[in-house]
């Protein structure tokens, strides 16, 4: 019986250790570190795991929008972070990996086979002969340090990857706010520079009614008037469109999207970061530089394992028993007997070279994926510094230069006019010269803004933004009459 008490131990063993809890268990394991990773945002973060959890978010976002105010860039945020179900479904990956530590941290469960012969045999009771057996991993055992210190690498990548699409969220919700608001300003200049158009082709036609006015000058009126309509139509579909998008990452719908934006862009800060730190607090706080950094430790202790069981790859011990019943001068004897085996896969075939090439690969691979991304990192945060930095001065020099001098300008022409001196279409066309002006003051604004989210997005992580459109792209053409 000694060595059916000695499996019991090892099964009793097996059985406590594989129930032990730790710190993986939780709901929310692994959470509180994400939430501290994306600390820039200075913004509310959770993970919805209960209804009573959702009811709460719901109540706060619901809280959000009732505001007597507008929805600011910070709201936007604020609301995507709690009402975005994409970045509930990254979480949830989250606790994937944290399941995935939890098993690991387990022990392979024992397996036991148990056989009866001679069931029903005459004279005997139910059998004859009963056998049963218990397998253990033993190799399992001695790599579990091993699996765990992988899977917990793999948890450190999760809880990143997490902070990662909550920066991500934020830059982009950030973004499309200011593409919304820069899209509604732009169609409010349009909307001024139709109605001068309209004037101007009204009074062509009076004009050339009276016969002071030639048909071909009318023509380029209307024309103006005509192009001026079909840029209006298209700003108000890009509006509508941008407002959507900002509507689609803030996770709203129904009565919810009939929210109010501001009227324009805030104005240029006063003051600007400083170029000194930025590289060196990309390459400390990129958060997908940290990524990479991990899956080249996981690589390097996966590496490790791979090499740990290259020639042993399935190693079990086997312990049974097998007891004989049988009937001799009327008396049922019983013949126990135990044994104990050790099973394994002889190497023959697979010596494990094809295994070890592979870890190998995938080593070098993360490797030189690491060097690459921190060349990158240093690039892109010089790029997207050197687009805030420019973009500054382009909208300051729109601000401060190019539309007080079409404001003067048109203000000049209104005094002429009123003194009989400047003709009607040279005050029109001045007036449109003005509104030009604006509108590229307007699109420098917004590249700047967006610049501003690229830079966050450059030091921290969360993807670098598209290219600034032109600036000209959505302005009505300047001069078209040839006034």
């Amino acid at each position: 019986m000694r060595g059916l008490t000695v499996s019991g131990a090892l099964a009793a063993t097996l059985f406590l250790a594989g129930c032990a809890t730790n710190e993986f268990t939780a709901k929310d394991a692994g959470f509180s570190s994400a939430q501290s990773k994306s600390d820039v945002l200075s913004k509310e973060t959770v993970w919805v795991q209960s209804r009573a959890e959702a009811e709460r978010v719901e109540t706060r976002v619901q809280a959000l929008l009732a505001q007597p105010k507008t929805v600011d860039a910070e709201v936007a945020v604020q609301i995507a972070l709690l009402n975005n179900k994409g970045l509930q479904a990254a979480y949830a990956d989250l606790g994937d990996a944290g399941a995935d530590v939890w098993q690991s941290t387990l022990l392979v469960n024992p397996t036991v086979a148990v056989g009866l012969t001679g069931i029903g045999t005459p004279g005997l009771e139910a059998y004859r002969t009963i056998e049963g057996t218990l397998a253990v991993n033993v190799l399992a055992l001695a790599t579990r340090d091993r699996t765990i210190k992988i899977a917990k690498v793999r948890f450190d990548q999760a809880q990143l990857n997490a902070a990662l699409k909550t920066l991500e969220l934020a830059a982009n919700t950030r973004r499309a706010w200011v593409n919304a608001i820069a899209a509604s300003e732009t169609v409010a200049q349009l909307n001024q520079a139709q109605v001068a158009a309209d004037a101007a082709s009204e009074l062509a036609k009076k004009l050339g009614e009276s016969g002071a006015m030639t048909k071909g000058s009318q023509a380029r009126e209307h024309a103006f008037y005509a192009e001026l309509s079909g840029q209006t139509a298209q700003a108000r579909l890009a509006q509508r469109l941008a407002k959507e998008e900002l509507t689609r990452l803030m996770g709203l719908w129904g009565d919810d999207v009939a929210y109010k934006l501001p009227n324009r862009l805030p104005s240029l800060p006063k003051k600007l970061i400083t170029d000194d730190v930025i590289e060196a607090q990309a390459i400390a706080n990129r958060i997908d530089l940290q990524v990479a950094k991990l899956e080249l430790e996981a690589n390097a202790k996966s590496y490790g394992l791979t090499e740990a069981t290259r020639f042993v790859t399935d190693l079990e011990i086997v312990s049974g028993f097998e007891t004989e019943r049988e009937k001799e001068d009327g008396k049922v004897k019983k013949d126990t007997s135990y044994s104990k085996e050790l099973e394994f896969v002889i190497p023959i075939f697979d010596s494990g070279k094809a295994r070890m090439r592979k870890a190998e690969v995938a080593y070098m691979r993360a490797a030189n994926q690491l060097a690459e991304k921190a060349v990158n990192v240093r690039s892109e945060s010089r790029s997207a510094y050197e687009a805030y930095r420019s973009s500054y001065d382009i909208a300051r020099h729109y601000r401060n230069s190019l539309v007080p001098l079409r404001a003067k300008i048109e203000q000049e022409s209104l005094l002429t006019y009123n003194g009989m001196i400047t003709n009607t279409f040279e005050l029109l066309t001045d007036s449109r010269d003005k509104i030009n002006a604006v509108q590229l003051s307007i699109n420098a604004k917004r590249d700047f803004w967006l610049a501003a989210a690229n830079l966050t997005a450059a030091v921290y992580g969360g993807g670098a933004g598209s290219a600034p459109a032109e600036a000209s792209s959505a302005a009505p053409s300047g001069n078209p009459g040839g006034h």
